[in-house]
This record gives C-alpha cells, sequence and structure tokens, in this order.
C-alpha cells in the first residue's frame, strides 16, 4: 500500500489526447475518485480533500483541467462545453472501473454533460459542487469580470493578486503567506504575474468572457443531461453562493430526485476553500457509504 502523504504527479488524457496533468493520491488498488476544478482554477484549489480522501481508503486524481495550471493548452483554442465533457469522459473510461466524479462549477458541469449524454457507464457516483442547470447571471457575470479584469495586464506583484483575491472573496482572509498563490498564477519574461490558464478560455467557444457562459446557454441541454443521471448523487452547495441559489438547488433535486444535498454555511462559491473542513466532512460522508 502506498502511503498518503505520497503524491505522485502524472498526466492523463483527454480528448484528442490533449494532456491533462494530475496529482495521485492513496492506494493504486483503492477505488478511483477523480476531483475537478472550477474555471479560472488548478487542481490545488481542493485543499486537503484529496489526503482525506486518500486516507479513507480512495485513489484520488486532483486533474488540472485543458488550459489550466500544467495540463495542455488545446491548439484550436476549444473551451466549450463539449470539449471539457470530452476530456472527463476520456479520463473516466481510462481507470479499470468507473470513478467518482467530484466537480466544482466549471468541472461539475463537465462532469454532469459526460455522465448524462453517455449510455454506458462513465462514474460510479457524481459530487456537484456548487453548480446546477440553472445558475444566476449576475453571480455569473461578477465572476466573469473578476477573472477578465487583469487578463491581459497581469499584476506587478504576489501582494497585488492577494489584493484582488481579498477585493473578489471578501469573507476569506487575506494570506499573510503568499507563496500559495504561485500555485494559481505564473510570471510571466516581464517579471508580471497573470493567471495560470489560458486566456483563449476567456474569449473562446462559450461566445463569452465568464466561466459559466456553458450553464447560461446550456441550461436546457444540463437539464436534460442531469435527468439521464442515474448514479448516486450529492449536491454541495455554499450557502452565501452568489452563482448558485437555493432556488437552483431544488431544481436540480427534481432533476435529479435521488440526489443527496448539503448547504455549507459560511460558504460561497469556491466552497471547498472556503470551508474546506466542512466540505471534506459533507463528501467523506456521501463516500463512506459507497465503499464496498
Amino acid at each position: 500500500m502506498t502511503s498518503t502523504d505520497d503524491v505522485r504527479s502524472i498526466d492523463l488524457v483527454g480528448r484528442d489526447g490533449l494532456q491533462l496533468r494530475a496529482d495521485e493520491f492513496g492506494d493504486p488498488d483503492g477505488s478511483p475518485v477523480v476531483l475537478l476544478h472550477g474555471g479560472g482554477q488548478t487542481r490545488y484549489a481542493w485543499g486537503s480533500t484529496a489526503r482525506v480522501l486518500a486516507e479513507r481508503g480512495w485513489h484520488v486524481f486532483r486533474v488540472d483541467l485543458r488550459g489550466h495550471g500544467e495540463s495542455e493548452w488545446p491548439d484550436d483554442g476549444d473551451y466549450g462545453p463539449e470539449a471539457f465533457a470530452g476530456d472527463v469522459y476520456e479520463i473516466a473510461r481510462s481507470f479499470p472501473q468507473p470513478p467518482v466524479l467530484v466537480g466544482a462549477s466549471l468541472g461539475g458541469i463537465a462532469s454532469m454533460v459526460a455522465i448524462g449524454t453517455h449510455d454506458e457507464p462513465v462514474a460510479r457516483a457524481l459530487v456537484l459542487v456548487d453548480v446546477a442547470p440553472k445558475i444566476e447571471q449576475d453571480g455569473a457575470m461578477r465572476i466573469g469580470a473578476f477573472m477578465s479584469e487583469h487578463l491581459e495586464d497581469g499584476f506587478g506583484s504576489l501582494d497585488e493578486v492577494a489584493d484582488a483575491v481579498a477585493a473578489y472573496n471578501p469573507h476569506r482572509p487575506r494570506p499573510t503567506d503568499l507563496s500559495g498563490l504561485k500555485k494559481n498564477v505564473r510570471q510571466r519574461e516581464d517579471g508580471r504575474w497573470v493567471w495560470h490558464w489560458d486566456p483563449r478560455f476567456m474569449q473562446g467557444k462559450l461566445g463569452s468572457r465568464d466561466e459559466t457562459r456553458a450553464s447560461l446557454v446550456h441550461e436546457g441541454r444540463l437539464q436534460d443531461a442531469a435527468r439521464n443521471i442515474t448514479v448516486p448523487t450529492l449536491l454541495v452547495r455554499g450557502r452565501v453562493s452568489d452563482l448558485l441559489s437555493e432556488e437552483g438547488a431544488q431544481d436540480l433535486l427534481r432533476l435529479v430526485p435521488h440526489a443527496e444535498y448539503v448547504d455549507v454555511d459560511g460558504a460561497g462559491h469556491m466552497v471547498a476553500g472556503d470551508k474546506n473542513d466542512l466540505f471534506n466532512d459533507a463528501i467523506v460522508g456521501f463516500l463512506d457509504r459507497l465503499a464496498p
């Protein structure tokens, strides 16, 4: 058995052979769990979640989505929902057994589409983190504005990055140790810091400068996909989220009537980052019930 302290960086293969960087945790003989972050984030957005699940016997993979973090950028700049869903499908079918998919925001959209549009079993179970077919347009626009504000000029220092993040997430304490920010930004040759994702993500086939355009444009298709989800499902919502309202959560529960629902007090859209311990508690209980 491999120690849960071990982290192995590997490349998984997405649609059309795109290389997707991932970190692997836990016992290779354990059942697989795949953590898929939101748009504009990286695989490090999950806090301690990967290690916590590995300690409970799961074989965990936290993945950089296409164009994000250390994953490849597609030559054609395709960042539409079908492309992300295609990556999830290819990752899932690479395992000897269907994995549990844990998807936040864009990662959840991709997981819904991958599961709900294939007749074969893509996943053993699904955890959706603050996302559903019906989302709030004002919240989506706020996310888009934040992601676009420094898209080209970047930041002069990590302090400027921390100030921008603190202004966007005022309920989360501003970090005193700025080294962790280096996982979400990269330094250009001119010395400026930019977000660690392909700028074309904001001007790609979604036709919008916000990461949730997929659910705004394709709400009906996401609803159709959700209706086809038969695997055990958990929806985790941040109670102060401005993207997924209680109405949107209840709409998902009507589409997937067997789904369980947890509302995390004090958490916003980035639930795992805002309240990591509470988030871990929510999904651990759900996954424990899946264990053979």
